[in-house]
This record gives structure tokens, C-alpha cells and sequence, in this order.
């Protein structure tokens, strides 16, 4: 091989030692240069991801509380009073009478038959008869009651709906030993009157 020939191979060699050299650098640079652009975005995808999920928990209770606002604007007109009478001058059985016939008329209605009731006339663990006698009359009714599973429902709702303050203070429901549909049931309110 001539002289000159080997020379323009050594040459060549040489121009492609140095390509081959700077490609990898460049490639390297580049490299250097997109791992961290990538791990960006990763991370950016990350807290994309945990920030969707604190939105959507935050969505979450937004729409309960507008639930919650909602039912307490649509509980807002239920306020309950208390019972009064015309008549003036009556004792507390006077009082609590005309009441406790408004939840006979109930109980009438939901065809809830009653098997025994005891009164117990301005008892001493009301909050209402120990921090304003003067103002109120408290009846505690015990009663025993018979229903099928409607009627009790219903008589339910309709205490719910009823227009003067109560307090339903125990109920306790067990189904009849030979018919399983017919409740045997333990019911206690309280019935509150203005004097």
C-alpha cells in the first residue's frame, strides 16, 4: 500500500475516532440532559395523581356539606312548639289531657292498639321540670302497644311530623311469639306543655 494511501486511512481513522467521540459525548449530554427532564415529568405526574385524589376527597365533602346545608334548610321550617291551652287555671293532668288526646288521634289513625298506659306527671329527671317548673308541665307516658310492622312505621312519621314538642324516650319492639307480623311493643314520651 502506497505511503499516501495509509496516510488517508490513518486520516480517516482519526476523523472517525473523533466522530465516533463526540457522538457519545453528545449522546451523553443529552442523556444527562433528559433523565432528569424525565424524572420531572414522572414527578409532576405523581403529584398529579395525588392531587387528583385530594380534589376528589375534597369534591367528596364539598357535596356532603351541601347535602348536609340542604337537609337543615329543609329541617328549618319543622320547628316544633310547645303545647298550650286555652283554657286557664288547669293543673298539669289538665294540660298534658289535651295533648295526649292529639297523639290518641295518632295512634287511632295507624289502627295501634293500646294495651295499658301509666302516667307519671312532672317527673324529676326532666331537664324542663328542673329548670323551669314555672313555665312547664312534663307528662311521662309508659305505654304497651300492639301493631303490625305498617302501622308502627307510620305512627313513627306521624310523631315525627306532629306539630307541638315530644320526646320519644324508649321504644322497644319484639315480634308477637305466634304471629311474627304483629309487634308486641314498649313505648315511653315525654309530652310538654306551656302553663
Amino acid at each position: 500500500m502506497p505511503e499516501e494511501t495509509k496516510e488517508i486511512l490513518m486520516k480517516l481513522k482519526d476523523a472517525v475516532a473523533v466522530l465516533a467521540l463526540s457522538v457519545l459525548v453528545v449522546v451523553f449530554l443529552v442523556v444527562n440532559k433528559i433523565i432528569p427532564i424525565v424524572q420531572n415529568i414522572m414527578e409532576m405526574n405523581d403529584q398529579y395523581a395525588a392531587q387528583t385524589l385530594v380534589l376528589a376527597d375534597k369534591q367528596r365533602e364539598r357535596d356532603e356539606l351541601k347535602s348536609a346545608a340542604k337537609k337543615q334548610d329543609d329541617m328549618s321550617g319543622i320547628e316544633k312548639t310547645f303545647f298550650e291551652s286555652d283554657e286557664v287555671g288547669l293543673d298539669a293532668e289538665g294540660l298534658i289531657a289535651g295533648e295526649f288526646s292529639e297523639i290518641l288521634k295518632i295512634i287511632r289513625a295507624n289502627t295501634i292498639k293500646m294495651l295499658s298506659i301509666n302516667y307519671t306527671y312532672d317527673p324529676k329527671d326532666d331537664k324542663f321540670v328542673q329548670g323551669v317548673p314555672d313555665k312547664y308541665n312534663v307528662a311521662l307516658l309508659d305505654m304497651e302497644l300492639i301493631s303490625n310492622y305498617k302501622n308502627f312505621e307510620t305512627f313513627l312519621k306521624a310523631l315525627y311530623q306532629h306539630e307541638h314538642f315530644l320526646d320519644i324516650c324508649k321504644v322497644e319492639v319484639e315480634p308477637y311469639e305466634k304471629n311474627k307480623s304483629i309487634l308486641m311493643i314498649k313505648f315511653s314520651m315525654k309530652l310538654y306543655a306551656k302553663k
